[in-house]
């Protein structure tokens, strides 16, 4: 929600700083920063600012630089407004040429602030949703096939740099088919958010879940080889056949597979057809249970 969105005032001037909050706090959660060190310190915290107001005169690192290095690493995409007194239109043109948003001269108008803070926070969080629908499954929340191949590949190539194992879980619901034909889409719609949930519930920091079917599933667990896996693997296998969403009894085959240097492909596609090929052997040899690859 926009009205439970975070700003980031970075100033060292107390009176600016005030001026600004009491323009703000009646709409937004507010933090503070008295120098661009400080707000890098206010950056490594778990929750990042949705917008930052960034003075230009300041002791130590002034805003230009905090801006520049701001659109060259990992906030790149928090939305930055100067709010300065530097009026001269070559001291604007250089912040918007470096990455901000906008530019506000001091002394602020409370109205223009309010105002031009209420549309870039708006676009931010039309962006956001747009960045969010391209990601994820609709349905279900999870991450869809286009993030899994592109995060899944960036971890194969970490797990090779840095020497650790790197597995993969494929999971498919048992009889999903039949659960359509015989309770309705709505409620193997239903199934599938359960299952998701679970999952999602299941995960650990670091660990990729992504629907990537109709009623498949993968997760790519980071620090963790096949007999451990395994394990997880049944664990997920038992939670689900415990769920019993809407009374229906819903049990999954799951095919692990192991990070290998004979993965094709740069190393997911391989390991991926791996798991999928155990899955099939799972279904063969009568459902509900985990392959190893």
């Amino acid at each position: 929600m926009i009205n439970n969105s975070m700003i980031l005032i970075v100033d060292d001037e107390p009176a600016n700083i005030q001026v600004l909050a009491a323009c703000l706090k009646h709409r937004y959660r507010i933090k503070v920063a008295t120098s661009g060190q400080k707000c890098f310190e206010v950056l490594a915290e778990q929750e990042k600012p949705d917008l930052i107001l960034l003075d230009i005169e300041m002791p130590g690192m002034n805003g230009y630089e905090v801006c520049e290095k701001l659109k060259k690493g990992p906030h790149e995409s928090i939305p930055v407004i100067f709010v300065t007194a530097r009026d001269a239109i070559d001291d604007e043109e250089r912040g918007l040429n470096i990455g901000a948003v906008d530019y506000i001269t001091k002394p602020v108008s409370p109205a223009i602030v309010d105002a031009r803070i209420n549309t870039h926070m708006l676009i931010k969080h039309q962006r956001d949703l747009l960045e969010k629908m391209a990601l994820h499954d609709q349905l279900t929340g999870l991450y869809n096939r286009y993030y899994l191949l592109e995060e899944a590949n960036h971890k194969v190539a970490l797990s090779r740099r840095h020497e650790y194992e790197l597995t993969l879980l494929m999971i498919d619901i048992d009889h999903f088919k039949d659960i359509n034909d015989q309770h309705g889409h709505p409620t193997g719609d239903a199934v599938l958010k359960k299952v998701s949930s679970l999952l999602i519930e299941l995960n650990r920091e670091g660990d990729i879940t992504a629907r990537i079917g109709g009623e498949e599933f993968v997760v790519v667990l980071d620090h963790c080889n096949a007999a451990n896996a395994e394990i997880k693997a049944n664990s997920i296998r038992e939670k689900v056949e415990a769920l019993k969403p809407d009374g229906i009894n819903v049990t999954v085959s799951i095919g692990v597979a192991q990070l290998n240097d004979d993965d094709s492909d740069g190393g997911f596609t391989g390991m991926l057809k791996r798991a999928d090929v155990a899955v099939y052997q799972a279904k063969e040899l009568g459902r509900n249970r985990v392959v190893l690859s």
